[in-house]
């Protein structure tokens, strides 16, 4: 009887039982399929990074790199931000093939444990959160720990943040314009290089300068993106596919996606079908997993706090310090010197690009806390000039308070010279940027807001390439009175990418810092954008090889980036979104260039933010249009109000420190860390010498006394 009266229980118990373990046995099932499909991707992503890393090598061996390799040079990642980026491509591919998987065998889709597929593919190991001490004073390198709440927030080596959803083709990575035939909002995309030509492209370099900027607002806009913004390149997944096939033969397919040129390009003839672009570098997603779209990295932190000097990684920044002293110096130059002043220390790994545009003076590129430090001959002397200025603040420190350790004087220092790019750039800098829109954008500071999200928009990595139309196409050098120096004072741009042995061998950093001061910028135009030494001569330092077109990457890259095309971008913003030909006119104010855009794009909604952003009039005494002064106006007031670490924070410095501060100026760092003694009062406006010049005795010092402690 009892064995009949529990009997229904006795047999529910073996039907859960039996559902437990199908279900136990599901999951095993499951995590194996997992756990074999990331072996395998790992294998062979593992095989392209090493590959990659390898044919790098051999080609900076070879006596004739070509502009691919100087651009891989320049794009390749290290560190844990190449851990980071294979992880993510291992992820991708995983996840890939579990999909394809699970629709040939009609079972149930294992790829929807995300969180196993994390944990096997190694999605949290990369980037180890640093260990916060709440406490302390100083920032930590990599970026972590700003934000008590979330102390990843804009820390190194994470996704770029999205103020819009990503747009791909397939709704997951594949970039708009892979799909031959396939179209967005009704309308092929045209081919990049031809939005270049058609669009950029000019050809009379008369009337360009900026009557109202110097080369130095320029060249300032190149520090502060490298401080804020990188996402090198990804590695080719798929052994179906090599680097090789997608320099030379245009084949599209993994993370190739070659800039094709219209048939009637004049570079077809030279350099065959296309120019080769490889996609950037993206990360896992996080959970909750809302989105499995593509998301690219942010190499460094996302605060303006010098990263670019120092880096955003703990073994680099070890790397460029002095620890052979306990002064709290960075490394210099132990081969070189600039007229007894030092330059930045050479990269170790030889041959280094920079090498070979001079194979007779051979100088290797500099070390910086951004490998793109020796990208261009103005870039490499401003990393010179901030790397002095942390030695200069550091002595005087240790002049002060001859009781401090080296760590004491290094985080100090580091910390003055972060201030000194926040104030800069909040104070010199973006004023010329925004012009009238200022203040609607950045109003005045209110103090830390722990709500803010401080980590840079993947828009504003295009949004900040306005810069790339403020480039002119020469440099100059000149002498003490500021008049040409030398028989070779005038150079073509395209001549002085890489190029350090034209500062080591030929002058130093003092003719190109005058250059700086006293030439003007490039106006950027709607009928002249983009001068044909970065549009035609990019990374073509030597006339034996084909230079890239900047203008076409930055647009390609819009696509590979998934991002939402002009008209979104302008709703984003709270601005119209013209859709008719009378429409874009009104907005831009230009019918001519409204045509040229419509005939390509075929409405105003797909046009590349790059293209679209600057392709709008100046607002009033500002250097951009209302679309990026919206944009970038957003980004540096989220940088600042997210920013624990502001210098004008309360606690960060104390009232004199910060009374101190504000004293600060780019021609006083120019009188402390070169031979110059007579400077502009407004180095960033348009500057003629001898008007508006004075001696280095009339501009303000920092006064490093409130810095002194009391233990003296």
């Amino acid at each position: 009887m009892w064995v009949l009266f529990h009997l229904p229980a006795l047999l529910a118990s073996v039907t859960l039982f039996q559902l437990a373990e199908s279900d136990t046995n599901d999951q095993a099932t499951c995590t194996s399929a997992i756990s074999d499909a990331v072996n395998q991707v790992k294998i062979q992503v593992n095989k392209a990074f090493l590959d990659s890393r390898t044919r790098l090598k051999m080609a900076m061996s070879s006596e004739r790199p070509t502009t691919r390799q100087f651009s891989e040079y320049l794009k390749h990642a290290k560190g844990r931000t190449r851990t980071a980026i294979r992880c993510g491509q291992v992820w991708e591919e995983s996840l890939k093939r579990l999909r394809q998987k699970a629709t040939l065998t009609n079972v149930t889709d294992p790829s929807l444990d995300l969180t196993a597929l994390s944990w096997e593919v190694g999605c949290g190991a990369p980037v180890p959160l640093a260990k916060c001490d709440l406490n302390s004073p100083y920032r930590t390198i990599t970026g972590d720990c700003n934000n008590r709440r979330n102390p990843a927030l804009g820390a190194s080596n994470r996704a770029l943040a999205r103020w819009l959803p990503a747009e791909y083709e397939d709704g997951l990575s594949l970039p708009f314009g892979w799909t031959r035939g396939k179209k967005r909002n009704g309308f092929p995309l045209p081919l990049a290089r031809e939005v270049s030509n058609k669009i950029v492209a000019y050809l009379n370099e008369e009337g360009v300068l900026d009557q109202n900027r110097s080369l130095l607002s320029m060249q300032w806009g190149q520090i502060v993106d490298h401080d804020l913004d990188f996402a090198p390149d990804t590695e080719l997944a798929s052994s179906k596919y090599s680097k090789a096939q997608c320099d030379e033969h245009c084949i599209q397919g993994d993370n190739c996606f070659p800039i094709m040129f219209p048939r009637n390009d004049p570079k077809v003839k030279t350099q065959g079908k296309c120019m080769p672009f490889f996609r950037a570098g993206f990360v896992c997603p996080t959970p909750p997993y809302q989105s499995l779209a593509r998301e690219q990295i942010n190499a460094p932190t996302s605060f303006l706090d010098a990263s670019l000097v120092y880096g955003s990684e703990p073994t680099l920044a070890s790397r460029l310090r002095n620890l052979s002293n306990p002064l709290g110096l960075m490394a210099i130059n132990q081969e070189a010197w600039d007229h007894r002043l030092a330059y930045p220390p050479f990269v170790n790994k030889k041959p280094s690009p920079c090498e070979f545009i001079n194979t007779t003076a051979r100088v290797p590129c500099f070390l910086a806390g951004d490998s793109r430090a020796s990208e261009q001959i103005l870039l490499a002397t401003s990393h010179t000039l901030l790397l002095r200025e942390h030695n200069r603040l550091a002595r005087e420190l240790k002049r002060l308070n001859p009781h401090w350790d080296g760590e004491k004087l290094y985080q100090e220092a580091r910390k003055i010279l972060g201030a000194f790019m926040q104030i800069i750039t909040f104070r010199d800098y973006l004023p010329i940027v925004l012009g009238d829109e200022m203040e609607k954008w950045i109003p005045p500071y209110q103090g830390y807001n722990k709500s803010v999200d401080p980590r840079i928009s993947n828009v504003f990595t295009f949004a900040f390439r306005f810069g790339h139309l403020e480039v002119p196409s020469t440099v100059f050098r000149l002498d003490e009175n500021y008049q040409p120096w030398g028989p070779e004072a005038e150079l073509p741009l395209h001549t002085l990418f890489f190029n350090t042995w034209r500062i080591v061998k030929d002058g130093g950093i003092d003719p190109l810092v005058r250059g700086l001061l006293a030439k003007k910028s490039k106006m950027k135009k709607q009928d002249k954008m983009m001068t044909g030494e970065l549009r035609n001569k990019l990374f073509q330092p030597t006339h034996k090889i084909h230079g890239f077109d900047l203008a076409a990457i930055n647009i390609q890259r819009c696509r590979d980036h998934g991002m939402p095309g002009y008209n979104s971008w302008r709703g984003f913003c709270g601005l119209s979104q013209p859709q008719t030909l009378k429409e874009l006119h009104a907005v831009l104010k230009n019918k001519v260039l409204a045509e040229k855009l419509l005939d390509l794009y075929g409405t105003p909604d797909n046009i590349d933010i790059w293209i679209g952003g600057n392709a709008e009039p100046l607002v009033e005494r500002g250097r951009v249009g209302p679309l990026l002064a919206c944009i970038l106006g957003r980004q540096f007031q989220q940088i600042r109000d997210g920013d624990r670490f502001w210098w004008e924070n309360p606690g960060v410095f104390t009232e004199k420190q910060r009374n101190s501060l504000k004293k600060m100026s780019f021609s006083r760092l120019v009188c402390d860390n070169t031979h110059i003694t007579k400077v502009p009062r407004h180095p960033f406006q348009a500057n003629s010498f001898p008007h508006g010049f004075v001696d280095c005795s009339a501009i303000d010092k920092l006064d490093l006394s409130p810095w002194a402690s009391v233990e003296n």
